[in-house]
């Protein structure tokens, strides 16, 4: 059995040997660089409104696009992650992902630039279960809270910083440079895992099951599109009526998992519905959405406000979210080493209440609001998720047997998406309403605008309170004994 950080295993000849905990490195470098592309658009999206002559909720569809993608192929994975080696998938991941980042740096255009981050998405959603799953084999039980730290750094980190590695970028470039110094970094990504990737994880012959793909994709399709088209709505731009998608979602959804519970445990089902009986993973999977929703919700809003109420250009907006970002990324393995000394609940309640806070503090913005005060709440916020994202991902995937971790991974990617795309349309319609309304009774752009962001952020804090009740229940799962790593093939 073998262990991150054991003596290397051998390998034949004129080929590296085998570090599991080398594999897991690249592996979290690979998924940080590919989530960031989730948020680094944030920043972006006024320059690319004023250049490509579209609307906001228009350009947010560059981020709502991604995200949907990626809850569309993530279901998938499960299947994948059984049927075909590690190292197939990996390069597969990095392959479409680079693609896609190409493509993106060449785009003319709207349409092509949205069809590049569809390619992009496609690799993206394949990576982060990839490694969920590969750390739940290999890595012992004592020691996930830590790995989950590590971890916590790609799921809340990367998309945190994503608007100051893009600002820092269209400082110097225009918006095309943020995809061309992508594509080295995959390049480099991709030539070490030629290296270094190999099989740690087992494969089995299991079948997929077509209805359940296309009934997950018309499911969470529907739903992200129906709920992205409520702010182009709302916007006056919109595409089709926004309850046809959502009816379209619901009902999907619906099917989708009578399906899967018909299917049950057999090797035909595309997600096993079976982890909703673990209540430890149930709860953690309702805070995380509420929380990526929080992320994700403040990512989208926060550039906006900086530079469309503030006046700030984009570099000055990339590096006053920088701090909170950084704040996340060194408290992530701190609080896996806490996680694995003290377990989930001391963790996630006061994670909780600092995360309202942050959020209270956000509904407090206005067009007279002081930058540092901006950076400062953004920094409670940011402490508050990081006490909450390691303890909820670990509780939620260690409560699960073996046989369950590609079906939890998967489900719990799936969510975060859900969630981020969620937390994107929800924020940005209600800045959108507000600011009309705002706009109606006489305000000016810019006050409208403050308005609207007040309405989302207020609506937000609101929200976090249930966060804090729901926290109390967390528990923190028995591990599951034994579990020493996989052997690697």
């Amino acid at each position: 059995m073998v262990a991150t950080g054991t003596v290397p295993t051998t390998a034949p000849p004129g080929k590296p040997a085998v570090r599991p905990g080398a594999v897991i490195a690249l592996l979290v470098v690979a998924a940080f660089v590919v989530i960031l592309n989730e948020t680094v658009m944030g920043v972006a999206l006024p320059e690319l409104m004023r250049e490509l002559d579209i609307s906001a909720a228009t350009a947010q569809w560059l981020t709502t696009a991604f995200l949907l993608t990626m809850a569309v192929v993530i279901p998938t994975t499960g299947f994948l992650i059984q049927r075909l080696p590690l190292r197939t998938l990996f390069f597969t991941a990095m392959g479409l992902f680079t693609l896609g980042t190409v493509i993106a740096s060449l785009a003319p255009g709207f349409s092509v630039l949205l069809g590049a981050r569809i390619v992009q998405a496609c690799g993206t959603a394949i990576m982060l279960p990839l490694l969920f799953t590969t750390v739940l084999n290999v890595v012992p039980a004592h020691r996930r809270g830590r790995m989950m730290g590590l971890i916590s750094i790609v799921i809340s980190v990367a998309p945190a910083i994503g608007p100051t590695v893009s600002g820092l970028i269209l400082s110097v470039f225009p918006w095309r440079g943020m995809f061309v110094v992508m594509v080295p970094i995959a390049l480099v990504a991709i030539a070490l895992g030629a290296r270094w990737v190999r099989n740690l994880t087992d494969t089995r012959r299991v079948t997929l099951d077509v209805i359940s793909v296309v009934l997950s994709a018309l499911a969470f399709g529907g739903l992200i599109f129906g709920l992205s088209s409520i702010g182009e709505a709302a916007s006056g731009h919109e595409i089709v009526p926004v309850w046809i998608p959502l009816v379209v979602g619901v009902v999907a959804l619906a099917a989708f998992v009578v399906r899967q519970l018909r299917l049950g445990s057999t090797d035909r089902v595309l997600l096993n519905l079976g982890v909703f009986r673990h209540s430890s993973f149930t709860l953690a999977v309702i805070l995380v959405v509420v929380a990526m929703t929080m992320l994700f919700g403040v990512l989208i809003l926060l550039p906006i406000y900086l530079q469309n109420v503030l006046g700030l250009g984009t570099l000055p907006t990339g590096l006053l979210l920088l701090p909170g970002g950084l704040l996340m990324g060194l408290m992530a393995p701190l609080v896996g080493n806490l996680f694995d000394r003290f377990g989930a609940r001391p963790l996630v309640l006061p994670g909780a209440i600092i995360a309202s806070l942050g959020l209270w503090g956000f509904a407090t913005l206005s067009a007279e609001t002081a930058a540092g005060f901006v950076i400062a709440v953004h920094c409670v916020l940011s402490l508050g998720l990081a006490f909450m994202f390691t303890p909820l991902m670990t509780s939620a995937l260690g409560s699960l047997p073996r046989e369950l971790y590609p079906h939890g991974s998967a489900i719990v990617s799936t969510v975060q998406q859900l969630a981020g795309a969620a937390g994107t349309a929800v924020f940005v319609t209600l800045m959108t309403v507000g600011a009309a309304s705002a706009v109606d009774g006489g305000a000016s752009v810019v006050d409208a605008t403050a308005t609207g962001i007040h309405s989302a952020f207020f609506l937000a804090a609101c929200l976090s309170i249930a966060v804090i009740v729901l926290a109390a229940f967390v528990r923190t799962p028995k591990q599951a004994e034994g579990v020493e790593g996989m052997p690697v093939h």
